[in-house]
């Protein structure tokens, strides 16, 4: 595809950037905390920009981190009507609290053959991290935790984690049982877009069940020099501990996860760490919205002379604190365009720049359909054409 560049000096005030092409001294950001941890990283939701990582797609255990997925089901579930927050689950002996195999684990105290609403189970998942509550939910769903963790890993494909399978449920230990750092940033940010009213369970600090009263053991939640309001703890022997967080700081949400720390405190001192060095050296952008016209291009052939240029969604930068002063956005067009011309049909690219640094590229897309001309239409642009390749 053959493109001819514009520079956007002379149109960055008409396009509403935001941007001065004067440069000033570029920030000066300092070296990412190195952590006690297997694994980490640190992404921001709006743009997708990893911040921090370190062995961010190695496949670990991810213990509990596991019921972000369980829960992700059960939302999924919900949005598409074949489940809702009253429905009452029959508990079976499998997802009794008293099931040898929850021993020592995280419960909550569910009875055997007693009657539970999917929405009570659920906070059980999210806020208590209950095993029981999650065989539970899995049973009801499927009808077994085999065919559960199929629907798990359908929905991890469909998001993008292709790192991670899962076999049950709620993580306790098992064979193939595995997750990434990184998959497990993509799965929070999914819940967060896709499943917001699910996804505000997670916030919660105490959940109360069978008389039992328990706390969210996301300790981050209670500091109050974040706003955090997720997600997920973990913890078994091959796991290390694990912590999944999100927090918001004006306009700016950011996802971190910790897998394979050496405490429970150390755990949430370095999700901590990673929270905090995101927010203080970086922001978030939008310096294009979507259906904007950004540039017009003659067409050849067609029933208008003049196509209008953007963008299909609105773009979003993650970029060092204080420096959207500093950046530079330039953009490439296909030559001789010809009609006929469909709406969002790629005709050329818009780069983004910090210095010398491109940090990021979108395709420049047509905003509106162009049909072929008749007869004569062609003909005289055939004509124009032959005059200009003459010159």
């Amino acid at each position: 595809m053959a493109y001819c560049m514009k520079t956007l000096f002379s149109r960055i005030i008409v396009l509403s950037l935001a941007i001065i092409t004067s440069f000033s001294a570029i920030a000066i950001v300092p070296a990412a905390p190195s952590l006690g941890a297997k694994s980490y990283i640190l992404m921001d939701y709006t743009s997708g920009k990893i911040l921090v990582e370190n062995n961010a797609d190695l496949p670990l255990p991810p213990a509990s981190l596991t019921k972000m997925m369980t829960s992700y089901v059960v939302s999924a579930e919900i949005a598409d009507g074949n489940l809702s927050l009253t429905d009452k689950v029959h508990i079976s002996e499998n997802a009794w609290a008293q099931n040898p195999l929850f021993k020592g684990s995280s419960l909550t105290w569910i009875e055997v053959n007693s009657d539970v609403t999917v929405e009570d189970l659920l906070k059980g998942v999210i806020i208590q991290s209950g095993n029981d509550a999650s065989v539970a939910l899995a049973e009801h769903i499927a009808g077994s935790e085999d065919v559960f963790a199929q629907l798990m890993n359908q929905h991890a494909a469909k998001i993008g984690m292709t790192n991670s399978h899962f076999v049950n449920s709620n993580g306790l230990p098992a064979e193939g049982h595995l997750s990434t750092a990184k998959d497990l940033a993509l799965l929070t940010a999914a819940m967060i877009r896709n499943y917001p009213q699910e996804y505000a369970y997670y916030k919660e600090k105490w959940f109360t069940y069978n008389g039992i009263k328990q706390p969210n053991r996301n300790s981050l939640l209670w500091d109050e020099s974040l706003n955090v309001d997720g997600v997920k703890t973990g913890h078994t022997e091959a796991a290390g501990y694990c912590l999944v967080s999100s927090a918001t700081k004006n306009d700016m949400r950011l996802i971190s996860v910790v897998m394979g720390a050496k405490s429970k405190n150390a755990r949430k001192v370095e999700g901590k760490k990673l929270l905090s060095y995101g927010f203080r050296f970086f922001e978030t952008i939008k310096p294009l919205t979507a259906g904007k016209e950004l540039h017009q291009q003659k067409i050849w052939m067609g029933d208008k002379e003049i196509l209008s240029l953007g963008i299909s969604n609105d773009i979003y930068l993650t970029i060092p604190r204080g420096q959207a002063k500093n950046l530079k956005a330039n953009y490439v067009v296909e030559k001789n365009i010809e009609a006929p011309i469909t709406k969002n049909q790629e005709i050329g690219k818009i780069t983004f720049t910090l210095g010398k640094e491109v940090i990021a590229e979108f395709p420049l897309v047509a905003l509106e359909e162009i049909k072929e001309a008749g007869f004569f239409g062609q003909l005289s642009d055939g004509i124009s054409r032959w005059f200009d390749g003459l010159f």
